[in-house]
């Protein structure tokens, strides 16, 4: 059974006027798809081939860089779409707003920690927020396709929010003003599923 690309829940208009159609029709149909397409290349014959994502990527080094890239791109890009949604934004309430205080101060110092990474992350890659070996919450950025999930990632954890800050995700409305994206991206952070993935991971 080789990986699928995992349908959206929502239509490709429906994150408008955060996210535009164009861009999500590109980056789901055609990026996600072929992170999907070369990493079926990659592990063709191999017992991996069968496997859950997570386990791929958990245990990255021993494969090769066509596989790290392909494989995190289609495991990051499976909880991206998961975590964004329609008339969503707001805050998180319950064990995870909880967690969130506790750690960070407040649901803003958090945001702004979230977009800071992302905006210094230099070229490629994603802003994350994980849960740590010993179930706290932490913030950091991986380049490219890397995620706090991967055995050689500088900060190790368990993801439940990234974004994602290749130009593809936002250049054809925002330009090169990350920033401008970074703080639009809240309107459409499916806070429920945040959390579910948060209940997961401890």
């Amino acid at each position: 059974m080789a990986f699928e690309l995992p349908a959206l829940h929502y239509a490709t208009d429906a994150l408008e006027p955060h996210i535009d159609k164009t861009t999500m029709e590109i980056h789901h149909d055609k990026h996600h798809q072929a992170y999907v397409t070369n990493l079926n290349k990659a592990l063709e014959g191999k017992p991996e081939a069968t496997a859950k994502i997570e386990d791929v990527v958990k245990n990255i080094s021993k494969f090769p860089a066509a596989v790290r890239n392909n494989g995190g791109g289609h495991y990051n890009h499976s909880l991206f779409w998961n975590i964004l949604g329609p008339n969503k934004g707001g805050e998180p309430t319950g064990d995870l707003a909880k967690a969130i205080n506790e750690t960070f101060g407040s649901f803003a110092e958090l945001k702004t920690k979230l977009q800071e990474a992302g905006a210094t992350r230099f070229g490629s890659g994603w802003a994350w927020l994980s849960v740590s070996a010993d179930k706290k919450l932490q913030v950091s950025s991986t380049p490219n396709q890397d995620n706090p999930l991967m055995d050689i990632a500088e900060v190790k954890g368990t993801p439940i929010l990234g974004i994602d800050v290749w130009e593809h995700a936002y250049y054809l409305k925002y330009q090169n003003k990350r920033p401008d994206y970074l703080a639009a991206i809240w309107n459409v952070i499916n806070w429920d599923a945040v959390a579910e993935l948060y209940k997961k991971a401890l």
